[in-house]
């Protein structure tokens, strides 16, 4: 099996600024639009949990800030295996071995974290109590906890072979099961929610039922679209699963680890946020929620570029090419940032329309949670951009496989500048939610500076030097 160099797209040295916009465009507008129909899978969740009260849907999202915090570190540290085969496929290794081996270590890496992760979440009570957290919503969050914490593993399988079919040229699989896992998401809410089509009716337990039945139907999605399709199915990435490679298990770590971190420092200050709004009041926590919701969904675009840039700049950086690195992070820095900006817009034009996804903002009970909810809107148009830059910026240096000064930036950026803001705001001043809004967007803005800046300086650095 030695066809490799058939595989597309490969990176080529004659590519101009026209055509590396194209190249960037096919890759990432499916990576974004998979991103955004999974943060619409997360939606619905937060829709029909909604439905049953603001106790429910502040208990849904004090587990949510954990079960994500450790899912978002596990799929970032399996997420290593991208850059690993954009580089082989960049490099035109003549044989399949790098990239199935890569990626069934990464598997075997999924179901291990994912169990460490099933542990960690069951962190949440001694956490909530610790954070002074009312009685009904620890209640409430451990009941929703103890069944989410079952669907880790298969999440993170299923991101693991997301990589794997994007890094291939294939990202329209990701989309097209993030789409079916939508469909499936919505009627098991509904049905083990409310006690539809015969289920039981569960309450908020229904919903982290229907999350793991949704994560299995895309692992197994996932599986028959490798399988079928030949330029998948040509590495073979399930044969011999058994086989240790234990050279490359431990490379994924070596550079999935600090990439982890990072995720950690970023997602981990959100998810400390809701912790913060908790002592302000459910109100305060539901309206945060609904809030990080829109801007979460918003930042899915970027990410997706980010997505694609390390693709494509891992390919270039495989192939040495210093010229093609250098149009492919740009190109993917213009698209982020300017996403970004209508996003923006949006919110300080069209707050209330954003919110009506979610809640029904005319409604008398939730005048308090719509209140709260506009106000952190406006804080969340101010950070748009940075949240963009840093996103594309982070995406680039990963396909230079630059992982570990990346993470310092980002502990740095987020808990001493950010969580400083966010922690003296927030409780040392009247503004409570709005300041620890205002210190997200401190950490936010720090990271995408220092970014952008180590992205200038990486031939400077050495970073665009591949060994071997």
């Amino acid at each position: 099996m030695n066809d490799a160099h058939a595989l597309k797209p490969l990176p080529l040295s004659s590519e101009g600024w026209r055509a590396e916009i194209g190249a960037t465009f096919r890759l990432a507008w499916p990576l974004a639009l998979a991103n955004l129909l999974q943060m619409l899978t997360y939606a619905i969740d937060v829709i029909f949990i909604a439905r049953l009260g603001d106790e429910q849907l502040a208990a849904s999202a004090l587990a949510v800030s954990l079960f994500g915090l450790v899912l978002w570190a596990m799929t970032a540290l399996t997420g290593a295996v991208a850059p690993l085969i954009a580089e082989a496929i960049g490099a035109r290794s003549p044989s399949f071995r790098p990239v199935r081996r890569a990626t069934r270590m990464a598997l075997w890496l999924a179901v291990i974290t994912g169990i460490i992760g099933m542990g960690i979440c069951l962190l949440l009570d001694p956490i909530m109590r610790a954070t002074g957290q009312q009685a009904a919503i620890i209640g409430l969050a451990n009941e929703y906890n103890s069944v989410i914490v079952f669907s880790m593993v298969p999440m993170l399988l299923a991101a693991v072979l997301r990589n794997y079919v994007s890094a291939l040229g294939q990202p329209i699989f990701a989309t097209a099961i993030t789409g079916l896992g939508i469909g499936v998401n919505a009627l098991a809410n509904y049905a083990f929610i409310f006690g539809k089509f015969g289920a039981p009716e569960m309450g908020l337990t229904g919903a982290a039922v229907a999350t793991i039945i949704t994560a299995w139907i895309t692992v197994g999605a996932y599986v028959a679209a490798i399988l079928q399709d030949k330029a998948l199915a040509r590495y073979r990435i399930f044969y011999r699963f058994w086989r240790p490679d234990w050279q490359r298990f431990w490379l994924i770590i070596r550079i999935g680890t600090p990439i982890a971190l990072t995720v950690t420092a970023e997602a981990g200050i959100f998810g400390a946020a809701a912790f913060m709004m908790g002592r302000f009041g459910a109100a305060e926590l539901a309206g945060h929620t609904v809030a990080l919701q829109i801007a979460a969904l918003a930042f899915q675009v970027p990410f997706g570029v980010g997505q694609a840039a390390t693709i494509r700049v891992g390919y270039f950086y495989g192939a040495r090419d210093s010229e093609g690195i250098r149009r492919a992070g740009w190109v993917a820095l213009g698209m982020g940032t300017g996403f970004m900006a209508l996003t923006a817009l949006a919110m300080i034009l069209t707050p209330k329309l954003l919110l009506s996804i979610y809640v029904d903002v005319e409604a008398a009970h939730n005048a308090a949670l719509v209140g709260f909810a506009l106000q952190y809107l406006v804080l969340a148009a101010i950070f748009q951009l940075a949240d963009g830059v840093q996103a594309v910026a982070a995406g680039a240096l990963r396909g230079l496989q630059d992982t570990r000064m990346p993470m310092w930036i980002a502990i740095f950026s987020y808990w001493i500048p950010g969580m400083g803001a966010a922690l003296a705001l927030g409780f040392l001043t009247p503004l409570q939610g709005v300041g620890v809004w205002v210190g997200l967007a401190t950490g936010l803005f720090f990271a995408a500076i220092l970014l952008t800046w180590r992205w200038l300086l990486r031939e400077r650095l050495g970073l665009t030097l591949r060994a071997g």
